[in-house]
C-alpha cells in the first residue's frame, strides 16, 4: 500500500488570501469609487520574520500587522471609550460600550468626532472628545509592551518616543471623519520622518470607515512635500511648518473626495509607474497598521450594516534621541492649532 505524504505547508506569511467581493468605497464626499480603483491590502501575520516585514514596509509604504495587541486589551479599551462618552447619546439603547453601536435616532453629524472637519457644537460631546485622550486607561493603551516592544523591534530602535498628540478619532455610520492626506503635512518641524502607527479599537469590516491606503504613493506624497517646499521658500517659519495654507483644503487635507483625487492623481501619474488603488482591509481588534509619512490615506465613509462605530487613534513615533516635533508634544485640545 502506497504511504500518503503531505507536502511541507506554506508559512502562513507567504500566504496572502483575499476575501471574495470587493467592497464599495467612498470618503466624506463624492462618488462610489470605481471597482477596478479598489484593492485589498496585504496582511502579516505577527509570526513573520522581520527581515520580511521589513521588506513588506519598503516595498508598500505600509504593513498591516496581525495580532499585535491581545484582542481583549483592545476591546476593554473599547468599551472604556464607548463608557466614557456614552452620555452623549452616541450609543445605540440597550446595546453594550463594548460593541460601539450607532444609534440610528441620531443626527450621524452631531456626532463627529476628531478628524470630522467641525467638531460637534455641543459642548459637553467635545469635553468628552478632549478628555478621553488623558483617561488613565487610555494612556496606559498607549505604553501597551505588546505595540511599543514591536515597534522597537521592527524599527530597530533601542527605545520609542510617542508623540503626545495622539488622535482617538470615532467615525460613526454616515458621519464625517479623515479626508485624504499624507502625514507629514502635520508635522514639518521636526526634519526626521517618523513612524505612524493606526490601531483600529475593536473590529473594522471593509466599509466600516477604516483607512484606505493608495497604493504605490508614497514617492507621490514625497513630490508633493518637495513641490511645497519650494513654492514655501519664501514663507515664514512659522507658514512654511503649518498644515492649513493655501495649497491645502482648509483642515489641512489634500481633499475629501477620494474619486475624484484618484480621477487627477491618476492623471498625473499615467505611464510613470505602478498603477494606483484604493486599498482597504477586514481589520480585526489587535491589528495595527505602520506607514510611512508620505503614503497618501484618508478613511471611508463609514456604511457598515450592523451600525458598528469605528473607533481608532493615530500614533506617531520617533527614535529617542531624534529631533521631534515639538509642537505634538501636548495632549490633543481642539484649540491648538494643529
Amino acid at each position: 500500500m502506497a504511504t500518503l505524504t503531505q507536502s511541507n505547508p506554506i508559512p502562513a506569511h507567504e500566504l496572502h488570501i483575499e476575501p471574495n467581493e470587493l467592497p464599495k468605497l467612498r470618503s466624506n464626499y463624492g462618488k462610489y469609487i470605481e471597482s477596478d480603483s479598489v484593492g485589498w491590502m496585504r496582511s502579516t501575520p505577527i509570526d513573520t520574520p522581520m527581515e520580511e516585514i521589513r521588506r513588506r514596509f519598503e516595498e508598500d509604504g505600509y504593513v498591516w500587522m496581525k495580532d499585535v495587541i491581545p484582542r481583549e486589551d483592545v476591546l476593554d479599551m473599547r468599551e472604556h471609550y464607548f463608557s466614557h462618552i456614552a452620555h452623549t447619546g452616541i450609543l445605540a439603547p440597550n446595546t453594550s460600550p463594548r460593541d460601539g453601536i450607532f444609534n440610528p435616532t441620531n443626527d450621524p453629524i452631531a456626532h463627529s468626532g476628531v478628524g470630522g472637519r467641525d467638531l460637534p457644537d455641543d459642548v459637553a460631546k467635545v469635553a468628552a472628545l478632549t478628555s478621553a485622550h488623558t483617561t488613565p486607561i487610555y494612556l496606559a493603551f498607549l505604553e501597551h509592551p505588546h505595540l511599543r516592544g514591536f515597534i522597537c523591534d521592527f524599527m530597530g530602535w533601542k527605545k520609542d518616543v510617542m508623540v503626545h498628540r495622539t488622535m482617538l478619532r470615532h467615525n460613526v455610520p454616515n458621519g464625517l471623519s479623515t479626508g485624504i492626506h499624507y502625514d507629514r503635512i502635520f508635522l514639518r518641524a521636526s526634519p526626521v520622518d517618523f513612524l505612524t502607527a493606526w490601531v483600529p479599537i475593536g473590529d473594522c469590516s471593509p466599509a466600516g470607515g477604516g483607512l484606505m491606503y493608495l497604493s504605490h504613493s508614497d514617492a507621490l506624497g514625497r513630490a508633493l512635500e518637495r513641490s511645497f517646499m519650494e513654492r514655501a521658500a519664501d514663507f515664514s517659519d512659522e507658514d512654511r511648518i503649518n498644515a492649513f495654507n493655501m495649497n491645502m483644503a482648509r483642515d489641512g487635507q489634500l481633499s475629501h473626495d477620494a474619486a475624484a483625487l484618484y480621477e487627477e492623481l491618476s492623471e498625473e501619474k499615467e505611464g510613470k509607474g505602478k498603477e494606483m488603488k484604493w486599498m482597504v482591509g477586514d481589520f480585526k481588534a489587535g491589528d495595527v497598521v505602520f506607514h510611512n509619512p508620505y503614503l497618501i490615506h484618508g478613511a471611508c465613509k463609514n456604511e457598515d450594516e450592523r451600525g458598528v462605530i469605528r473607533l481608532s487613534t493615530d500614533l506617531r513615533f520617533y527614535e529617542e534621541g531624534s529631533q521631534v516635533d515639538e509642537r505634538w508634544m501636548q495632549a490633543w485640545k481642539p484649540d491648538d492649532g494643529l
